[in-house]
């Protein structure tokens, strides 16, 4: 089974989407197997990461944020605006899939795990994640 899930990502930073995959996986025509999310873009990417505490993603953003700074001399890649680059390169130092085990219907995170897009843009939009799901007996 595959499924378009659509992230409202309006700007930079980390936006969670955990209870619309696990929406996705309570459809699964059987109760276990495995999620596998895809993101169809190039500046923004996927985490599982701790949701109970927001300084903890705003302590991973600023710590990216200053690992890819914005207005490298060295990029080439500039026509789309100064977030642009660092955006790509962002999104190769994290994720564009995840893997996620689910069990009765529901996602085998752990207590503080959410499911996140973290957009690495200023200005977002909806991002495209493919849910696939390979169910199990």
């Amino acid at each position: 089974m595959i499924h378009e899930i659509v992230v409202e990502a309006r700007g930079r930073g980390m936006h969670e989407f955990t209870s619309q995959v696990n929406q996705v996986v309570g459809a699964a025509p059987a109760g276990d197997g495995l999620c596998t999310l895809f993101l169809r873009h190039t500046s923004a990417s996927l985490l599982i990461q701790e949701n109970a505490d927001p300084s903890a993603q705003r302590d991973l953003e600023q710590w990216l944020a200053r690992l890819v700074p914005e207005d490298d001399p060295l990029y080439t890649h500039t026509a789309e605006g100064p977030d642009d680059m660092p955006a790509h390169i962002k999104a190769a130092l994290t994720a564009t899939t995840l893997g996620i085990p689910f069990q009765r219907g529901r996602l085998l995170l752990g207590t503080w795990q959410g499911v996140f897009l973290f957009e690495h843009r200023d200005r977002g939009g909806p991002r495209s994640v493919v849910a696939h799901i390979a169910a199990s007996g």
